[in-house]
C-alpha cells in the first residue's frame, strides 16, 4: 500500500489514529523497539494513521545517546509515519526550540478531528509536550478528540524524579508528576517502577504539603513493555547459522552480552567474572551494543588474560538480534543499581528468552524479577565472583536436559508480553476513558 508523505492513504481522510512520542529508533533502547512494536500491533487493531513523533537525527547524535547504524534500522510498515519536527526559533531562544517543534506538530495533529490515541514513552520530556499540545489544541476551539497516555519508564523515576527529590528541587518534580497524572490513562513498566513513582510522591508530598502519591497510587497502572514474540518464534535456524558465520561465530561457542554499555548495566562485573572463569577456555565473550561506556570497556577487556576472547560487536542491528541471542551459550545481563539508573523491566532479557538460546544469567535489581520470573540465573549484584560461579554453571554444568527445560520454561513465561495483548489492554483503558466522557455529556 503506497502512502503520500503525511503518511495518510492517497484519496482517503484517516478515521483513526494513534501518536506515539518517544526517543526512537535509531536509539539503542528497548523503549524505542517498544514503540515500534505498539505501532505496528496498532496497524492490526485498526488503526489507519499511525505516528511515532521523535527527535531529528542530528539531535540525537549530540545528545550522546547510543545509536543503531542507520541503515541497520527495520523499515516499518505502510500506515506508520515516523516524524521528526525541526526547531522553533533561532540561536536567540538557547533551549527548548526543538521541544517547542514537538509541541506545534502535536498540536496540529490534535485538531483535525481525527479521533486519537496520544501516548507518551519516557516522561520527561514527553509528557510535557503531549499535555501542553492538547491543552494549546483545546484552546483553540477547533474539533480535538484525544485520549492521552502516559508510560513512564525507569530513567523518568531513577534519573529525572528521584534526583529532583534528593536535590530538593520541588518544582521540578512537580512539573513531571504533574504532566504525567495530566494524562488520562497513566501506565508504569512494572510493578516495580509503580511503587517507585508512589515512593517518590509520597516523599514530595511529605515534604510539602503536596498530594501527589494518593493519585498516583489510584491511577498509575502497570502495563508491560509490548514485544513481537511472533517475530522472534518465527526465526529461521538456517538464517541464524549464515548470522553467526558471517560474524566467525559458532552455535554456544559464546557468551553474549547485548544491551547498552552503561555502567549500570553491569559490564564491567561481567568482564571481570568471565576472566575468572573455567568458562573462559571453552566459550568466547561476546559484548554488543554502544553507549557512555564503551571505550572503559575496550581498556578493562584489554588488561585481562582472556583478552583476545572478548569480542566487541559496536554494529549490530535489527536483523541481526535474535539470531545472536539464539545462538549464545548464555546470556548475561549482571544489571546493578546505580543513582542515575535502576532495570524497571529487563526488554533485552525477555527478547533472550524468547530467541530460545542459552539460559540467561541476571540479577534480582528492579524489575528483572518480573522480566525473566523463576526462569534464570540469578547472581547478586556487583559480585564478579558469583557471575563467574554462573557463567560456570550455564557454560560447563548443565546437562542438555536442564538447559532445554530452562528454555521451555522461559519460553512460556515471556510469551505473556506480546505486543497484541499489551495493546489490547492499553486500548481497554483508552475505551473505559472515551465512555466515560460520553455519560458526562
Amino acid at each position: 500500500m503506497s502512502t503520500v508523505p503525511d503518511g495518510t492513504t492517497p484519496g482517503r481522510a484517516p478515521t483513526r489514529r494513534l501518536v506515539l512520542v518517544v526517543r526512537a529508533d535509531p536509539v539503542i533502547c528497548g523503549h524505542s523497539g517498544e514503540a515500534r512494536n505498539l505501532a505496528e500491533a496498532a496497524l492490526q487493531r485498526g488503526f489507519d494513521d499511525v505516528r511515532i513523533v521523535t527527535w531529528p537525527l542530528d539531535v540525537l547524535q549530540r545528545a550522546g545517546l547510543p545509536l543503531k547504524p542507520l541503515d541497520g534500522v527495520l523499515p516499518y510498515s505502510d500506515g506508520i509515519t515516523v516524524e521528526r519536527p525541526g526547531p522553533v526559533g533561532d540561536y536567540k531562544v538557547p533551549d527548548g526550540r526543538w521541544l517547542a517543534g514537538l509541541t506545534g506538530r502535536l498540536v496540529e495533529l490534535f485538531t483535525d478531528g481525527v479521533p486519537t490515541v496520544a501516548m507518551s514513552l519516557y516522561l520527561s520530556p514527553h509528557a510535557t509536550a503531549v499535555a501542553d499540545a492538547v491543552r494549546i489544541a483545546r484552546s483553540t476551539g477547533l474539533p480535538v478528540d484525544v485520549v492521552t497516555v502516559a508510560e513512564a519508564v525507569g530513567s523518568d523515576v531513577t534519573n529525572v524524579v528521584r534526583a529532583c527529590v534528593e536535590e530538593d528541587r520541588f518544582g521540578a518534580a512537580a512539573q513531571v508528576l504533574a504532566s504525567y497524572l495530566d494524562h488520562d490513562v497513566c501506565l508504569a513498566v512494572s510493578r516495580y517502577t509503580r511503587d517507585m513513582i508512589v515512593g517518590e510522591a509520597r516523599a514530595i508530598d511529605a515534604k510539602h504539603g503536596t498530594r501527589f502519591a494518593a493519585q498516583c497510587e489510584e491511577r498509575v497502572h502497570v502495563s508491560y513493555p509490548a514485544i513481537d514474540v511472533a517475530a522472534y518464534l518465527a526465526r529461521d535456524d538456517g538464517l541464524t547459522d549464515a548470522v553467526l558465520a558471517a560474524r566467525g561465530l559458532t552455535r554456544g561457542g559464546y557468551v553474549l552480552y547485548l544491551s547498552r554499555l552503561a555502567h549500570a548495566k553491569g559490564v564491567d562485573d561481567l568482564i571481570e567474572a568471565y576472566a575468572a572463569s573455567r568458562s573462559a577456555g571453552s566459550v568466547e565473550l561476546v559484548v554488543a551494543g554502544n553507549g557512555p561506556q564503551a571505550e572503559a570497556l575496550h581498556s578493562l577487556a584489554a588488561t585481562t588474560a582472556v583478552a583476545e576472547r572478548i569480542r566487541f560487536l559496536h554494529d549490530v542491528d535489527d536483523d541481526e538480534k535474535a539470531h545472536l541471542m539464539a545462538g549464545a551459550r548464555a546470556f548475561a545481563l549482571p544489571s546493578k543499581s546505580m543513582p542515575e539508573f535502576t532495570e524497571t523491566f529487563g526488554i533485552a532479557l525477555v527478547e533472550s528468552m524468547l530467541s530460545c538460546g542459552g539460559p540467561v544469567i541476571t540479577t534480582d535489581v528492579g524489575g528483572i524479577g518480573e522480566a525473566v520470573g523463576d526462569t534464570a540465573l540469578i547472581v547478586p549484584q556487583a559480585d564478579p565472583p558469583a557471575l563467574a560461579a554462573a557463567l560456570d554453571r550455564a557454560v560447563l554444568g548443565m546437562s542438555d536436559v536442564e538447559r532445554e527445560s530452562m528454555a521451555e520454561q522461559a519460553l512460556a513465561h515471556a510469551r505473556q508480553f506480546d505486543r497484541m495483548p499489551v495493546l489490547d489492554a492499553i486500548l481497554g483503558r483508552v475505551a473505559e476513558v472515551r465512555a466515560a466522557r460520553v455519560s458526562l455529556v
